[in-house]
């Protein structure tokens, strides 16, 4: 309940405090008194803010809380002020027909403005939720009583301990096969400690205009790294790492928690995740259901038994258990892979975001109350997003990015080459290592900015002529970023697996940069793009000199903050890698 109440929590439903002032076009929660405090004026909450606690009031009627009074609407009041009605209870049995009734109800009203930021994203069912509260009402939260619904880890060194960064983010959002709760025994492994079974790395754009969302195969086989991890007690574990095992056991195997996964997708992208949001089975059931059902699309009827899915051809609404079987069956689409249940989790997905767009949830208070408390129980986070505030700051971030900019797509692999008759999958080599330069380099999968274009076109241009012989170049390498022998290693790998035999490790740099630079001269230009191609150098990176060089000059590259290990590219292609499938968020898709 509000920490402004003064009467039994209990008593009262929080969404009946909100009512519609005509002369701000926001909602305002209407916070009552105790009978013993009936003389003291009342106080009000707008969906822009609080008033002041000590309930004082200065200025015009519409500063502050945003509370109507008798007075002009863009003066300070002459008269008195009246009174906001008391706080109602929740009705009794016997209809409680003298009680307010709602705004949305009977009552003659300027319309409200719409927000301009009411277009939310949606990644997995209880984000969405928060996310939507987040972007249409900022200021609707009862505070303690959403405040209390989060739980949080402690994941230590991982992560972003601030809510927000100013560069790209990256959140990770793990759903698990965790089956406690009525109803869920039935799922495969009833003893489950909850692994990471459906895992998306949601990408969000410096600019926040567009944003990508990375499913990661749960049956991915990669190196799990040493991580460690924290005790209730405060004490440390360190957890041994296992150099080729499924990714979904990066979480619940060993005691492993959500800090691990996020450091083998680390280890897998070169991607630091800076928080994570984990769901369970109940979410699923509990938020399909407060948003009133999600409209899906079959391409053919359905049948599983084994999940206890059934559904007809065509569009369909499911939700609670329904809904659940769906993104847990493997047996109905495609080929019963994995990588067919991923594509199904996606559509549905990209479903529920159009319908929160379409229904009335983003004006219904009510609504948005029960979609606000149902996520907070359902949301695991760590310690930096763990509270209501934090949480909604982080969603009126997200909520920036129009929807139609959000793309879905699967981390590409290959069927494991070690496996005679191939069950798991491996990261595609090729096509892996570009989609992930694309994410490390914030390069849009959706729109390219003109000026994105003019930088493509300049990196082309620049790379465009002969290029050495990798016996050819030569180059100094210093460290001028945050990788800890990132010279020593770039060397290993430029000799090792890219014939670059005149290369030098030069240790540190005199200073720390943000981006990787290779200068050369202009006789020089030849290795300068044998170089750039070999480490995925955008042309930003290139500085060419004005005097050749004499002799057995080297050229010097020097890098920063934005190279994240060696053989990893620096700036990945312009677009997606041929074959990576890709879906819109505003797009219907019906499951095959």
């Amino acid at each position: 309940m509000d920490a402004h109440s003064r009467g039994r929590a209990d008593d009262i439903d929080p969404a009946d405090q909100w009512v519609l002032n005509p002369h701000t076009g926001n909602y305002e929660l209407r916070l009552d008194h105790s009978a013993g405090e009936s003389s003291s004026p009342s106080r009000t909450a707008t969906a822009e803010g609080t008033g002041r606690r000590d309930g004082s009031r200065t200025g015009s009627s519409r500063e502050g809380s945003g509370r109507r009074g008798t007075g002009s609407r863009g003066g300070a009041q002459d008269g008195p002020r009246r009174e906001v009605p008391g706080q109602r209870s929740r009705r009794s049995s016997q209809g409680g027909r003298g009680a307010v009734e709602p705004p949305a109800t009977g009552r003659r009203k300027r319309k409200p403005k719409k927000s301009r930021k009411k277009k939310a994203l949606l990644w997995t069912g209880g984000v969405m939720a928060f996310v939507v509260v987040g972007t249409s009402l900022g200021a609707y939260v009862v505070y303690q009583k959403l405040n209390g619904n989060i739980d949080s880890i402690d994941i230590g060194d991982q992560g972003n301990k601030n809510v927000l960064s100013d560069g790209p983010m990256n959140i990770l959002v793990i759903g698990t096969d965790k089956r406690t709760g009525k109803g869920n025994e039935g799922y495969g492994d009833k003893g489950s400690a909850g692994h990471a079974d459906t895992t998306i790395l949601f990408h969000v754009s410096e600019d926040r205009t567009n944003a990508t969302a990375m499913s990661i195969p749960r049956d991915l086989k990669t190196e799990i790294p040493e991580c460690e991890t924290k005790k209730p007690d405060g004490t440390s574990t360190i957890i041994p790492g296992t150099p080729d095992e499924r990714f979904n056991t990066s979480l619940g195997q060993n005691d492993r928690n959500p800090g691990c996964t996020m450091k083998t997708v680390e280890n897998i992208t070169g991607i630091k995740p800076d928080h994570f949001m984990m769901v369970d089975f109940n979410a699923v059931k509990e938020l399909t259901t407060a948003v009133g059902g999600v409209e899906v699309c079959m391409a053919k009827p359905v049948d599983d038994p084994k999940s206890r899915l059934k559904l007809p051809q065509g569009k369909s609404k499911v939700q609670g258990e329904q809904a659940l079987a769906l993104l847990r069956t493997r047996h109905s689409f495609g080929n019963e892979s994995d990588l067919d249940r991923i594509k199904v989790q996606q559509q549905f997905l990209a479903s529920m975001i159009r319908e929160m767009k379409s229904s009335d949830t983003l004006t219904n208070p009510k609504k948005l109350y029960t979609l606000a408390d149902a996520a907070t129980n359902a949301l695991t986070v760590d310690t930096g997003i763990g509270d209501a505030k934090k949480l909604m700051t982080l969603a009126q971030e997200i909520g920036k990015v129009d929807t139609k900019n959000v793309t879905f797509l699967t981390m590409p692999v290959i069927d494991n080459p070690a496996e005679p008759k191939p069950i798991t999958v491996v990261v595609d080599p090729v096509k892996g290592e570009q989609l992930f330069a694309m994410m490390r380099s914030d390069t849009s999968l959706t729109e390219v900015k003109q000026k994105e274009k003019a930088a493509k076109g300049k990196q082309a241009a620049l790379l465009k002529g002969p290029k050495a012989e990798p016996a050819d170049v030569r180059v100094d390498v210093l460290n001028g970023g945050n990788l800890p022998g990132a010279a020593g290693s770039t060397v290993t790998w430029l000799q090792n697996e890219q014939g670059v035999l005149k290369s030098t490790n030069k240790a540190n740099a005199p200073e720390k940069i943000e981006k990787t630079t290779l200068e050369y001269a202009p006789n020089q230009a030849d290795q300068a793009r044998a170089l750039a191609e070999m480490m995925g150098l955008p042309a930003t990176a290139m500085k060419q000199g004005t005097a050749d060089a004499e002799g057995l000059e080297a050229m010097v590259l020097t890098l920063g903050a934005d190279f994240k290990g060696a053989g990893q590219l620096i700036t990945g292609p312009a677009k997606a890698p041929e074959g990576v499938e890709q879906s819109s968020a505003d797009k219907a898709v019906c499951a095959k």
